[in-house]
């Protein structure tokens, strides 16, 4: 029933483009979905093993500088007359780089704080988010500081015998945004539904248990944290090949706090809670906006938000699959706790 779901709303999504013809509402679409899919990397780490991270954004324009950085090419200078110099690279190879270095960064961040626990590892993510944006302000040789960089490529795909594809429509980044996210969407539900994400889920139940039964925490936390940064640094990635334009600004600390408002307005915990918290909170202010000046706006998004979670304090997925019977609600508790136990007799 759930894979039915999941494919007509992927087919939903899919068909959007030929009827919508607002190039305004299909470009907020678009940039909805790429916080979207940052939402769902955040999900990983907050609804599957438990960790807030408040620094989430760092591992977002991590991507997009090191995707535009290796698209537009620099010339740095380190000491004298010593310079590093690298020339633009396709932007699809900027893609998959920003993935991978945003992946090694959350290695390295998980490695060193996951150590500490609560609000000790929130002040490391946030403290980690600040290093990185004074890093990017600062460094005028490599990033143009506060002038930003410019002028950004367009991701570009080669097609056997047909040449190159350009996608710099909004109609082409519209389904690239897509197929990003429907891949994320599959890597995280293959994540969570192997042996690993039951681990995930009984160190965030009862870290005491599972570590009783033989679950290694910091392995387990270190892989969450390396899947969840590589994503959202394709996000970034995303993001500065659409924008074609990036500064500082990127690294905003409103950005991680709309990324957990999607995902514990739509469900921790659940696959479809930042698809659906995301598309709500995302497309709630371009609907807001021609009716209420800034400042209702704002007490709107909140009053939303207060409601969704006074009516369904589990989020809005988990409570609707509650009472239509698609979750056994009293059982999730108890089934949790059996979580360790399997994992354990499978790394026997």
């Amino acid at each position: 029933m759930k894979q039915i779901v999941t494919l007509l709303c992927l087919a939903f999504f899919a068909s959007v483009p030929m009827w919508l013809t607002d190039p305004y509402l299909l470009n907020a679409l678009i940039t909805t979905g790429i916080f979207i899919i940052g939402a769902m990397s955040l999900n990983l780490l907050l609804g599957f093993t438990g960790q807030l991270s408040l620094g989430h954004i760092a591992f977002f324009g991590i991507g997009a500088y090191v995707s535009a950085l290796t698209s537009l090419g620099f010339d740095v200078p380190i000491y004298g007359d010593f310079h590093i110099v690298h020339v633009p690279w396709p932007p699809i190879a900027g893609f998959l780089l920003a993935i991978v270095i945003s992946g090694f960064c959350g290695y390295l961040v998980g490695r060193l704080s996951f150590s500490v626990r609560g609000a000790y590892f929130v002040i490391v993510t946030i403290s980690f988010a600040e290093v990185v944006r004074l890093v990017a302000l600062n460094w005028v040789e490599l990033t143009q500081g506060p002038l930003a960089l410019t002028n950004i490529p367009s991701i570009t795909i080669g097609l056997p015998g047909l040449g190159y594809l350009v996608l710099k429509t909004k109609f082409h980044n519209y389904y690239l945004v897509l197929a990003v996210a429907a891949i994320s969407y599959f890597l995280i539900s293959r994540l969570v539904h192997s042996h690993y994400g039951r681990a995930m889920r009984g160190l965030m139940e009862n870290e005491t248990l599972a570590v009783a039964v033989g679950i290694d925490v910091t392995k387990t936390l270190t892989l969450a944290a390396v899947i969840s940064a590589g994503i959202a640094g394709a996000a970034g990635s995303l993001y500065a090949h659409y924008i074609r334009i990036i500064d500082p600004d990127v690294f905003a600390f409103i950005s991680t706090v709309t990324m957990v408002i999607m995902v514990v307005s739509g469900g921790k915990g659940s696959l479809a809670g930042p698809v659906v918290g995301g598309v709500i909170f995302g497309l709630l202010p371009v609907f807001l906006r021609p009716i209420m000046p800034p400042e209702a706006q704002w007490i709107t998004y909140g009053v939303v938000l207060i409601v969704i979670l006074f009516v369904m304090p589990r989020g809005i997925v988990p409570s609707l699959a509650a009472k239509l019977g698609l979750a056994r609600a009293g059982g999730t508790r108890r089934a949790s706790v059996a979580v360790s136990e399997r994992t354990a007799e499978e790394h026997a």
